[in-house]
């Protein structure tokens, strides 16, 4: 597959995203080739951790390629994205629980699916360049790839902050948030790639501080802000002087008003069950019904095909949502369990 490099290096099995050109967005085969491998590797002797990384400076993964998802969706094939969606958590939850170690490096842009293969893992590293972010309410989607959990157990109520907003965290606000574990400047990543695959052993990185996180001075403050229900919180918002304020009201008001709902809802169910299958399930609830009942179609033509950023919602504001409405989204699938 000329989408994803798999080998073994010395005591490591490595994967290396390929597609540098797109961003590395994950496609569906690439979800495969991924779980498929780490079957094979499982028990296989000699292999002590897996090794994910991509090429290219600009990201990570940027997400799942979701053209085929729209193409299908617009010719009424609703169940594509969710056989998709359904085989992209799988994954992530095998790279959560592998019994060997998983080791990621994260550089430039990780959202979306790219969180959902770089920050499940056993031992997760940023640099500089890193940028994370859950953008999918923007989309029409919720941010999932079980990052939902990640959201959960995010300090105070960061988490509805970052995915209900979409906004970019930098290295020690991914290590701030749980979305990684150590700091490590790019330009040292080669020479720490060799040792892993000399050791096969992930305490070997020696990982730096990291740069400040402007999130943590923050935090107080916004989760003062989002603790409260959807409509309190963009009425604090829109009142709020601070620096952090303005743009966030600005990325709410800009998303799916149904995605928002679900997506603060399904933050809140988990948190008080953080369980990896627990959140994917509540993901893949949405993410299932997000093509015929959702905003999915609307919010990808709006920022992908068209790319006039004016999508037309469902609903007109946050204020505007009926809970029948966020009820059916979030209800449970006839044939669950899921994923």
């Amino acid at each position: 597959m000329t989408d994803i490099l798999i080998r073994v290096d010395g005591r490591a099995g490595r994967i290396t995203l390929t597609r540098p050109q797109a961003l590395n967005a994950v496609t569906w085969d690439m979800c495969l080739a991924i779980e498929a491998t780490l079957a094979r590797w499982r028990d296989a002797p000699g292999i002590d951790l897996v090794l994910i990384d991509a090429e290219g400076t600009r990201a990570f993964c940027a997400g799942g390629d979701l053209a085929d998802i729209y193409k299908a969706g617009r010719a009424g094939q609703f169940d594509h994205g969710a056989r998709f969606w359904r085989d992209e958590y799988r994954l992530n939850a095998a790279i959560r629980a592998y019994p060997k170690p998983v080791v990621t490096l994260m550089q430039g842009y990780v959202m979306g699916g790219g969180v959902g293969i770089g920050c499940h893992a056993h031992t997760r590293v940023v640099g500089d360049t890193s940028r994370i972010a859950l953008p999918e309410c923007g989309i029409g989607l919720v941010p999932d790839a079980g990052s939902s959990l990640l959201l959960a157990q995010a300090p105070g109520h960061l988490g509805e902050y970052l995915g209900l907003t979409g906004a970019r965290m930098g290295p020690g606000d991914a290590i701030l948030a749980g979305f990684a574990d150590l700091y490590l400047p790019e330009a040292a990543w080669p020479a720490a790639i060799a040792t892993l695959c000399a050791s096969g052993d992930p305490g070997t990185l020696m990982a730096q501080p990291p740069p400040l996180s402007p999130l943590a001075a923050n935090e107080p403050a916004i989760s003062a802000v989002f603790a409260n229900t959807l409509t309190t919180t963009v009425e604090r918002l829109a009142a709020s002087t601070a620096d952090w304020a303005a743009p966030a009201a600005a990325a709410i008001m800009a998303a799916s008003p149904l995605s928002l709902h679900a997506a603060q809802d399904i933050i809140r169910t988990v948190r008080a069950a953080p369980d990896m299958a627990h959140a994917l399930d509540h993901e893949y609830r949405f993410t299932a019904r997000s093509l015929e009942h959702g905003d999915f179609l609307e919010g990808i033509r709006a920022q992908i095909i068209d790319r006039d950023r004016t999508p037309r919602w469902r609903h007109a504001a946050p204020s505007a949502v009926p809970a029948a409405d966020i009820a059916r989204m979030r209800a449970p699938l006839p044939q669950e369990p899921a994923p």
